[in-house]
This record gives structure tokens, C-alpha cells and sequence, in this order.
């Protein structure tokens, strides 16, 4: 055989060659996809394994309570070995102080008025008591009011009455009748009666007003009642 011959058999050894390069190509590439998939997959499960380490449970207010209860044993003992344990507030007693009752101020025409309402003679309106001023005309005339028995109401329609004819004035004059005096006598001098001093003195004309109302009308509110509707006494 010539040398010819001989390098055409020889011809097919670079196909071998070239699937050892392939070969290697294949291996480096499955190499280089694990190492890819690896650090891929490395990070994210460390990443989750960390996440599922340090997760919290979540805070309630309830299981925020939870560690403030407070647990009786209870022990099981029947009834007749021990007596079971009960709450006794007996021992404990509450103090209220009590609201006072307030007592009832009686007014001034409940004390003599009620005696004296069935006498009074007046079938209109009757005026309101006020306690007179100490030493005046009108605590005068209050005394000797109820020295003859009558009521405050009676009082009541003296004081009316007379502030109607004389303001309780013991000069007061009325220069078309004449009339003087607390108690508007007519003729003034008829008060002599009852004292020298009717001009002047309070005590004197009251005294002589009273007597001439219990003569003519028997009681004040009957003087007061006839004055309302005549406009005279």
C-alpha cells in the first residue's frame, strides 16, 4: 500500500476530536446551570429560613390578660371534710349620713288668724300680715289688736284700712272733711275721749280708732270690708 492509501484511513480522527470537545462544552454547562440554580436557591432559603426564625406571634389585649389571672385550686375535698371556701362580706358595714328633715317655719298668720277668720266680717279680698316695725305706730296698734282677742288677719285689714285713710300718720288732715288723726276721726277733737294728747300721740288715737271699728263694724276686716266697697268707713 502507497502512503496515500494509507492517510485517507487515517481521515476520520478529527470527528473524534471534536466529540471530545463536545463533550466538555456539555459537562462545563450542566456545571455552570448547578452552580446558577445554587446561588439562586442559596439566598432565598436562607432568606425564608430566617423569616420563619424570627417571626413574632402576634400581641393581643387578651393574651396580653392572660398572665394577670389569677387561679384558685380548688382542693377536692367533699363537703363534710371541709367546708368550701364562700365570700362573707358581713363584716362590713356602710355609714350613710342621713339628709335632715327640714322643719317647716309656721308664718305669722297661722298663729291667731284661724280663731278669728270667722269674725272678721269681710267678703272680699283680706291683705297679707306683715310684722310692724318695733316701736311704731303699727306694733302699737298690733298690741292692742290682739288684746282684744282678734287675729292677724284682723291686723292685716287695720293696716289696710288705715293706710288707705291716713298713711298711719298721726297728723295727717284732710282739709275738705276734716277729717284727723290716724284713724281720719271726724271731727279730730271727737279722739279727746281717749286722751288729752289725740293730737299727737299714736297710743292715744289707736285706741280711740279700735273702739270706734269694734262699735260700727265689729272687727277691722268689717271696717276694711265696708271701705272697699263704699271708699269710706
Amino acid at each position: 500500500m502507497t502512503r496515500r492509501a494509507t492517510a485517507r484511513r487515517a481521515a476520520p480522527r478529527p470527528a473524534a476530536r471534536w466529540s471530545r470537545r463536545r463533550s466538555t462544552s456539555a459537562t462545563f454547562a450542566a456545571f455552570a446551570a448547578v452552580a446558577f440554580a445554587a446561588a439562586w436557591i442559596g439566598p432565598t432559603g436562607a432568606a425564608l429560613s430566617s423569616a420563619n426564625a424570627e417571626e413574632v406571634p402576634p400581641i393581643s389585649l387578651y393574651a396580653s390578660t392572660l398572665g394577670d389571672v389569677q387561679a384558685v385550686t380548688v382542693g377536692t375535698e367533699t363537703a363534710t371534710d371541709a367546708e368550701s371556701p364562700s365570700l362573707d362580706r358581713s363584716g362590713y358595714t356602710v355609714y350613710v349620713t342621713p339628709t335632715p328633715t327640714p322643719t317647716p317655719t309656721p308664718t305669722p298668720t297661722t298663729t291667731r288668724s284661724a280663731a278669728s277668720s270667722s269674725s272678721s266680717g269681710s267678703g272680699g279680698w283680706v291683705p297679707p300680715f306683715v310684722t310692724p316695725d318695733p316701736g311704731s305706730a303699727q306694733a302699737i296698734a298690733y298690741d292692742m289688736v290682739i288684746a282684744r282677742g282678734w287675729g292677724d288677719d284682723q291686723f292685716s285689714c287695720l293696716v289696710a284700712l288705715w293706710n288707705k285713710e291716713s298713711g298711719w300718720r298721726v297728723n295727717a288732715y284732710n282739709a275738705s272733711s276734716g277729717a284727723y288723726g290716724i284713724p281720719q276721726s271726724l271731727p279730730g277733737n271727737k279722739m279727746a275721749s281717749a286722751g288729752a294728747d289725740w293730737e299727737t300721740n299714736p297710743a292715744t288715737q289707736i285706741t280711740w280708732g279700735l273702739g270706734y271699728i269694734a262699735g260700727r263694724y265689729g272687727t277691722p276686716c268689717g271696717a276694711w270690708d265696708h271701705s272697699t266697697r263704699t271708699g269710706w268707713y
